[in-house]
């Protein structure tokens, strides 16, 4: 392999090398630095360097760093019950940290995840079903005298603690799959909704998970009030909530709560796919709810990221982030792969608001789990092998760390030109104002040659077919 990657980088000639100068595009200039991932991970995160040269020539991307859209929060992926407990139970303590280092820090090869999404008791991605009020005899708390996390002090709340103990800054956003089932009009953590009786102490709920991992030192910064709303989920926890009823529950419950008690924590609405924009456009109709909701959190499993900027043209002062997206073995992901995970997900929401995008599970075994109900066919950003410790990349894994390793929290997303035609690409600037990155990628099953330019400069790589690549260059004079 590795001579093999020699030879390419020697003839610039092979299908799948990294992107590469062409040789009218001037010899000599500033640096562009370039990483590649080819959908079979011959190449992964493989580094090349090119050369701008004259600005003349054709132009496939203009990047205008004065046209600033969205600042950039994170990127990274859910800490669930499954994930937390394989690092745990699965890894030896050398490989636990060589993993967390790899995912939340950046020195050497770390891909700097910024962001994670915890659940609230039990989701699918847990050993078994539970909340984190469960009285031994299913009768009513509403005084919470039984709420307690226990079953998250061995594994979620360790992980979580070495993850910012790597990346102080981590921002950790947290949802429900349902309220406890003494709350409900089912009285079971499976289906049903959420009684009216019973809203103040899911406020309270939600209040107290807050409090309770901040004094063991994880602060929750964002909570949504469900994990998909729209939806019954047969064999896992769930729980349908609409947004007048999340509308009422915000307004008049959780949100004046959280502002008297715990005022740093955000609320995002919806939680759930892009193929329904009116269910936030809902809440935020509302007066009274809406002055809670600064943000709406999205899923990608049905309609597209457009939906992210129609909510956004109608409240402009409201931020989009990308909450959940799994990958897995299902059409069109299965033959799509990293460039469609890429297009759709990544570079589709950041092009359309989004101010984080967090895919689902951290980490799942060769078995595509443990879990408890729910998708056998999803797969984690790596996958850790149960026997060994030993572990795999996705193409989940690159398609979030051509983004995070490189885009600072702080980053500016700005003007670049739409391609199109199996060409996809985001641009950024790093809140130091001092580098650019563009991230490129190439759907087709040949590989493209693309010119880029800013300002008075302009360089041309080859990308090869179905790949993806980041580019990061310094700003040049003003």
């Amino acid at each position: 392999m590795a001579l093999g990657l020699l030879l390419c980088f020697q003839l610039a000639a092979c299908d799948d090398a990294p992107p590469r100068a062409d040789a009218g595009a001037g010899s000599r200039g500033a640096r562009v630095e370039a990483w590649t991932t080819t959908s079979d991970q011959r190449l992964a995160l493989a580094p090349s360097t090119l050369e701008f040269g004259p600005a003349d020539g054709p132009v496939d991307i203009e990047v205008d760093a004065a046209t600033r859209y969205q600042q950039v929060v994170g990127f990274g992926a859910s800490i669930t019950d499954a994930s937390a407990w394989l690092i745990r139970n699965r890894m030896d303590t050398a490989q636990r940290e060589a993993l967390l280092r790899e995912l939340f820090g950046r020195e050497g090869d770390g891909i700097g995840f910024d962001f994670t999404r915890l659940t609230i008791g039990a989701s699918d991605f847990s050993r078994r079903h539970y909340s984190l009020d469960d009285p031994p005899d299913g009768k009513p708390d509403p005084e919470l005298r039984h709420f307690d996390i226990a079953p998250n002090r061995d594994d979620v709340i360790p992980v979580v603690k070495q993850a910012l103990a790597i990346n102080p800054q981590l921002k950790v956003m947290a949802s429900p799959w349902s309220a406890p089932a003494w709350m409900k009009d089912n009285g079971n953590l499976i289906k049903g909704r959420l009684a009216p009786e019973h809203y103040d102490a899911f406020a309270r709920y939600l209040l107290k998970y807050v409090e309770a991992y901040a004094a063991e030192g994880v602060p929750v910064t964002a909570l949504t009030v469900q994990n998909e709303p729209d939806f019954e989920p047969g064999d896992y926890p769930g729980m349908r909530l609409n947004a007048p009823e999340r509308a009422r529950f915000i307004g008049d419950h959780l949100g004046p709560l959280l502002a008297q008690r715990a005022p740093q924590v955000q609320i995002f609405d919806w939680d759930h796919n892009w193929d329904k924009p009116e269910e936030p456009l809902g809440v935020l109709a509302d007066p009274v709810a809406a002055r809670y909701v600064p943000a709406v959190a999205w899923h990608c499993y049905a309609g597209d990221a457009s939906a992210q900027s129609r909510v956004h043209d109608a409240y402009p002062d409201r931020d989009a982030y990308m909450t959940e997206c799994s990958g897995g073995d299902w059409e069109p992901l299965a033959s799509g792969g990293l460039t469609l995970q890429m297009r759709s997900v990544v570079i589709g929401s950041l092009r359309n608001w989004a101010r984080g995008v967090l895919l689902w599970n951290l980490a799942l075994d060769e078995n595509r789990g443990p879990h408890a109900g729910g998708c056998g066919t999803c797969r984690g950003i790596v996958t850790i092998d149960s026997k060994t410790g030993a572990v795999s990349r996705t193409d989940d894994y690159y398609a979030l760390a051509h983004v995070s390793r490189f885009v600072r929290r702080g980053a500016w997303r700005v003007a670049s030109t739409a391609t199109g035609d199996g060409l996809d690409n985001v641009a950024f600037v790093n809140a130091d104002d001092a580098t650019r990155v563009l991230v490129v990628g190439n759907s087709g099953a040949a590989p493209r040659a693309l010119g880029v330019r800013e300002g008075g400069r302009r360089f041309v790589a080859t990308l090869p077919a179905k790949s993806v690549a980041t580019f990061r260059w310094a700003a040049g004079e003003k």
